[in-house]
C-alpha cells in the first residue's frame, strides 16, 4: 500500500491594516460565494510563502510582507485528493487596494464581519485564524468538521 497521496495546496491570508481592520473579499464564485480572505492555489515549483504573496497581490493589488503560517484546513476533494489550505496572517504590505475578477475587496472592522454573507464554513476557519490554541480545521468523511 502506497504511503503517498495526491494533494492540492492552496492558501488564504488574513491581512490587517494599521487601524486593526481586516481585508476581506466578497467572492463572485458560484462554488464558494460570500465573504472570505484572499488566497488561491500554490503553483508547481512555488514555495508556500511565495504563493500567498502572489495570490494576495493578484486579488487585492497589495504586496504583503512577512506572512506567517497560523493554521491549516484540509479535506478530501471530489477526486479524493487531499485539499490543504494554508492559513497565513500578515500586517505589513505595500500598494494600492484594488479588486479583481475574484471579487470585491475591502477593509472592515472584525466585529462587522457577521453583518455580511460569509462563505460556507468561513466562521469555523476564522476560529483557527484567530486562535493561539487551535491550528487545524479538518473535514471528516461524513461532511462534519473538527477544530484542533
Amino acid at each position: 500500500m502506497s504511503k503517498s497521496e495526491c494533494a492540492v495546496f492552496t492558501n488564504m491570508c488574513m491581512l490587517f491594516d494599521d487601524a486593526g481592520r481586516i481585508l476581506v473579499q466578497d467572492r463572485k464564485s458560484k462554488d464558494w460565494p460570500g465573504l472570505t480572505f484572499p488566497g488561491g492555489k500554490v503553483e508547481k515549483n512555488e514555495s508556500f510563502v511565495a504563493s500567498v504573496i502572489r495570490e494576495v497581490k493578484e486579488e487585492t493589488g497589495l504586496t504583503i510582507m512577512n506572512p506567517h503560517l497560523c493554521g491549516i484546513k484540509q479535506f478530501q476533494d471530489e477526486k479524493d485528493a487531499r485539499y490543504v489550505v494554508l492559513f497565513y496572517q500578515a500586517t505589513a504590505y505595500t500598494g494600492e487596494l484594488e479588486s479583481s475578477d475574484e471579487g470585491e475587496v475591502f477593509w472592515i472592522n472584525r466585529e462587522d464581519l457577521n453583518n455580511y454573507q460569509l462563505a460556507e464554513d468561513f466562521e469555523g476557519m476564522l476560529e483557527v485564524f484567530e486562535s493561539e490554541q487551535m491550528s487545524e480545521f479538518y473535514y471528516r468523511e461524513d461532511g462534519t468538521f473538527e477544530l484542533y
